[in-house]
């Protein structure tokens, strides 16, 4: 018993050092050491079998890295280019007012989220529109932040180019573009569901119906908050400068693009540079960019964005988790969950309450994706007999727990870096409310639906109402016998 208590000691670690403030880029290297000498200590592990474990998971996330590096490159060419500004621009030319500015505030962040695969820079992007537009119109400024943050999200869940899904995915060993679709319908619900429930609550509230423009938002920013923003994110402020000065409605064609392509099934590289070389072509026809060597130093820097911190971080937290699974550290938890689950569907539904709380540990998703990840592929790999077939998509519904409950769950976690990272850019954006964790939390009713709809979905097998969602059923998929669990284990362990 004490054995196993020490060996899940990293993972508060980990937890307690992100809570108290600790950057992931600090708090995932010494919870490694920490779990290193865990690991010598109660498995009597050589030094040099633990830098094995800890590399060899780094090595599995090699192809993820270049992938995440064109991601960054494709959104700050995104941001930077005219295609987030053209796609803003033609969602605000329908005209807004207080009761709708939540609504197309969800609508849009999740298109340019979809595009760029970055929450973090949507709303970082979207923060100074539509807070400062919301201001206005007469809107409610904790509603419209809530909805942004929220919006921000989708495309970060089911986005090509978002790291998370490629991760997650790459974890669970299926492809990007069979999540997408294994999920897409359910995501288009999920935002559905949380535009109806904006629009509803704005009506509630008995908002004004005082139409505004971007223009006029934008020419309020003070000089302080462009200089705050610049710093935190300068690709955001061109976006903000071409939605205000215009730009030509062509350039939402690389987005389209990259949708078509992906929908067509081309490797995850492919859509990215055609993204990236159409962002180019169409830019300097449009004179958003001015040069060749411009849009270079656009991909130095998100090369250099990635490489900084997510990609470090992601090879720390990598290390971390391959120290982890090698002394089976989680195995405790796994015989828990073997032990509670009468189904396959029970198992599945435990999975992703693990991946919720998993992510509360960790306060970050990211972390929680690569540490929790590895775990529930193994129950599930484990405990479940069944066809490869049948295998594969619950993998992919492990794959998307992992993300889906990383993403939209850190929006309900008050001390999650997510919601820390977004008070941020909405107090330097709109200094004229104080912001909250409970800003982003009370009515995030995007992550309120997706993290209960498919915990819920899961368990009770109403997810088979929904195209290419349901999981297959028993007796198709069956659970283990404790023989034929334990023969694996033994297996595994040789």
């Amino acid at each position: 018993m004490f054995a196993g208590l020490l060996k899940l000691s990293p993972v508060f670690v980990m937890a307690g050092l992100m809570i108290s403030g600790f950057d992931a880029l600090l708090a995932a290297p010494l919870a490694t050491i920490y779990a290193a000498i865990v690991a010598f200590v109660t498995e009597k592990m050589k030094f040099q079998t633990i830098v094995d474990a800890a590399v060899d998971n780094v090595k599995e996330m090699q192809l993820v890295f270049f992938i995440l590096m064109l991601a960054y490159a494709m959104a700050e060419a995104f941001m930077a280019t005219g295609v987030g500004a053209s796609i803003i621009t033609i969602s605000l030319n329908m005209g807004l007012t207080a009761k709708t500015v939540a609504v197309t505030g969800l609508v849009v962040t999740a298109i340019l989220s979809v595009a760029t695969g970055t929450s973090w820079g949507t709303f970082a992007a979207c923060a100074p529109v539509f807070l400062w537009l919301n201001h206005i119109v007469g809107g409610d400024i904790v509603l419209t932040t809530a909805a942004i943050a929220g919006g921000a999200c989708f495309g970060d869940n089911i986005g090509l180019i978002s790291d998370t899904t490629v991760v997650s995915s790459g974890i669970q060993k299926v492809e990007v573009i069979d999540r997408i679709r294994h999920q897409g319908v359910w995501s288009v619900l999920c935002l559905v569901a949380t535009a109806v429930v904006f629009y509803i609550v704005s009506s509630m509230m008995g908002l004004p119906n005082e139409v505004g423009n971007a223009s006029e938002a934008i020419s309020q920013i003070p000089d302080t908050v462009w200089g705050a923003l610049a710093e935190k994110r300068a690709s955001a402020v061109t976006l903000l400068e071409q939605v205000q000065n215009g730009v030509p409605l062509f350039m939402c064609i690389p987005l389209l693009l990259v949708l078509v392509v992906a929908i067509m099934g081309l490797p995850t590289l492919v859509c990215l540079g055609l993204g990236i070389i159409s962002s180019l072509l169409l830019g300097l026809a449009a004179g958003t960019v001015e040069s060749v060597q411009g849009f270079l130093d656009l991909m130095y820097t998100g090369f250099e964005g990635a490489g900084s911190w997510v990609i470090v971080m992601m090879m720390w937290v990598g290390a971390f988790g391959g120290v982890m699974g090698k002394m089976h550290a989680f195995e405790p938890v796994s015989k828990l969950i073997t032990t509670l689950s009468g189904s396959v569907r029970q198992l599945m539904f435990y999975n992703g309450t693990l991946s919720i709380l998993g992510n509360a540990a960790l306060a970050d998703e990211m972390a929680q994706i690569v540490t929790i990840g590895p775990i529930i592929r193994n129950l599930t790999d484990e405990n479940v007999e069944a066809s490869e077939e049948d295998m594969y998509k619950l993998r992919l519904r492990n794959a998307t727990f992992g993300d889906a409950l990383g993403v939209f769950g850190s929006q309900l976690i008050p001390w999650h870096v997510y919601v820390g990272f977004y008070v941020g850019i909405a107090t330097a954006v709109y200094p004229l409310h104080t912001f909250v964790p409970m800003d982003i939390i009370k009515y995030n009713f995007m992550a309120m639906i997706a993290v209960g709809s498919i915990l819920l979905l899961t368990l009770t097998g109403l997810d088979r109402l929904i195209p290419l969602f349901g999981l297959p059923a028993e007796p198709n998929v069956r659970l283990k016998t404790k023989e034929e669990h334990a023969a694996a284990l033994a297996s595994e362990k040789a």
